[in-house]
């Protein structure tokens, strides 16, 4: 299917910061509320939210004899707790300390007879206030979350189509919510050697899982730009990367990136994407072996 041109959502960073901080808390929550119940998987892909047609959700996730879902309904603005006993219950997504909506999550999923167990304190951020406490991020502005909802469909469709090139072991196209990132990752299937970790508020051995084999990783995350960035990394990073990816190396993140205005802003923004992505990639697996190619 060829890609849909239509203009990519706008959305500068410094006019949502206040609401972006808020939202990362709230999706943190729901994103530790699956990791209670949800089975592991490698690489840590059992904790991440995925794009649904109305926002940002969970899969089902198992409890009980049934299973349940959070979804972040971003054209309704709400919060929707769904079992598969046909119970529904709703937070709003308005202005609010991440406290209040902390405090709202756990009685509606108490209410439906869920009660999980989460360390109930943000990852991968400098100062990590514990929900229950957090009164200092509570700006929401639903038309933002929206917009950068859009924004992560455009990534999503175009990180989708990258991924379908290919055959080895790869990551599904999924939202990180310590870093608040959309992530793909492709593996070589050759062991690394151990993360030495550095994420804040992040034990090193959640990043030794998480980069336990060699990777070439590629995502959007809200940062980076001035409407946010795409990136690419590579992990461990081969010798002679900075200089195959000089056009896009940022020397103090150590990664690639492509700010998300020079991909809305060009004139194919597909192809301005997807150039970035294949040149990135064949600069970290220039010596992967042929067969997870």
């Amino acid at each position: 299917m060829e890609p849909v041109n239509e203009p990519w959502p706008r959305l500068r960073v410094a006019d949502w910061a206040d609401t972006r901080d808020t939202l990362h808390m709230w999706t943190q929550i729901a994103g530790k509320i699956r990791m209670a119940y949800a089975p592991p998987v490698n690489h840590w892909w059992h904790v991440t939210l995925h794009l649904t047609a109305r926002g940002l959700g969970t899969p089902a996730v198992p409890y009980a004899a049934g299973v349940f879902d959070l979804e972040f309904d971003f054209l309704d603005q709400s919060l929707r707790v769904r079992t598969s006993g046909g119970g529904l219950r709703e937070v709003a997504l308005e202005p609010k300390p991440v406290a209040t909506f902390y405090g709202e999550t756990l009685e509606a999923l108490a209410s439906l007879g869920i009660e999980p167990r989460i360390h109930a304190v943000p990852n991968e951020v400098e100062v990590a206030i514990p929900f229950a406490e957090d009164q200092e991020h509570h700006v929401y502005d639903g038309k933002s979350a929206r917009l950068f909802w859009q924004q992560l469909l455009r990534a999503e469709r175009a990180l989708g189509r990258f991924r379908s090139e290919f055959v080895g072991k790869a990551s599904p196209v999924h939202f990180f919510w310590g870093a608040m990132d959309l992530a793909y990752t492709r593996f070589s299937g050759r062991v690394a050697p151990p993360h030495p970790g550095g994420a804040p508020n992040c034990p090193p051995e959640v990043m030794r899982e998480g980069y336990s084999h060699e990777l070439a990783s590629f995502g959007f995350w809200p940062g980076g730009g001035e409407e946010g960035a795409f990136y690419a990394y590579a992990y461990p990073e081969p010798p002679g990367y900075a200089e195959r990816t000089a056009a896009w190396y940022d020397t103090t993140l150590r990664e690639c990136v492509l700010p998300y205005e020079t991909v809305a802003g060009a004139a194919d923004p597909d192809a301005v994407l997807t150039a970035f992505l294949r040149s990135a990639y064949e600069a970290a697996a220039g010596s992967w072996p042929e067969s997870s190619r």
